[in-house]
């Protein structure tokens, strides 16, 4: 009898330890699964964040190389179609259309094809492109005009000088979201804007340096 009591205690304690070392095991597995779970979440978020970084780079070096493409277009449809009734348009080529053209053109395909970004940069590129598609139009809608005459042209040429305000303001949009993205960052600030007049509404950059990490 004192040998099956003490064979008894002994399974008892086998069965105890056993049990405990299970319990143990799985607590620290579970652990070094949840902490394995955490390090690949972190290593996603540090590559998204990279690879969001360098998008916003090459969506910046985009959008300057397009603003100085843009820019003599919008200032020869600013002598052609001045918005203020009072100013007398310029004299326009075919050659002069013919070449804006061919800008807006190029513009609109240097936005073709994006790649998906995060949520802010998307919107920053989007409203860039649909800005860019606006001015094409713009352009496009102007051109038409120079085959009209009396009213009939005086309205599509209001309706041109209305595609040209809205492409601008739609514009000041984009560059505001990829100011935005960029500090957010940590590239500093990055001013992109087309030129807009006063009382547009367009939006306008800040007066943060260029470059700076300010607010």
């Amino acid at each position: 009898m004192v040998r099956n009591s003490t064979r008894g205690r002994v399974l008892t304690l086998a069965a105890a330890f056993t049990l405990g070392a299970l319990l143990v095991g799985g607590l620290v597995f579970a652990g070094t699964r949840a902490s394995s779970t955490e390090r690949t979440a972190d290593r996603i978020r540090v590559e998204a964040a990279q690879r969001d970084k360098a998008q916003i780079k090459t969506l910046t070096e985009l959008a300057r190389t397009t603003r100085d493409r843009l820019v003599p277009v919008l200032e020869g449809l600013d002598r052609a179609m001045p918005a203020d009734d009072s100013t007398r348009p310029a004299a326009v080529t075919s050659a002069d259309v013919a070449g804006w053209q061919r800008a807006a053109t190029a513009a609109v395909e240097a936005f073709v094809d994006p790649p998906s970004g995060e949520t802010a940069t998307n919107v920053a590129r989007s409203s860039l492109a649909s800005a860019v598609r606006q001015i094409a139009t713009t352009v496009d809608t102007y051109a038409t005009s120079r085959a009209l005459t009396g009213s009939t042209r005086e309205t599509v040429v209001a309706l041109a000088v209305r595609q040209r305000a809205d492409a601008i303001f739609t514009w000041s949009n984009g560059a505001t979201a990829l100011d935005a993205a960029n500090t957010d960052a940590g590239l500093g600030h990055q001013h992109v804007f087309l030129p807009a007049p006063p009382g547009s509404g367009a939006l306008t950059p800040d007066d943060e340096p260029e470059g700076s990490h300010g607010p």
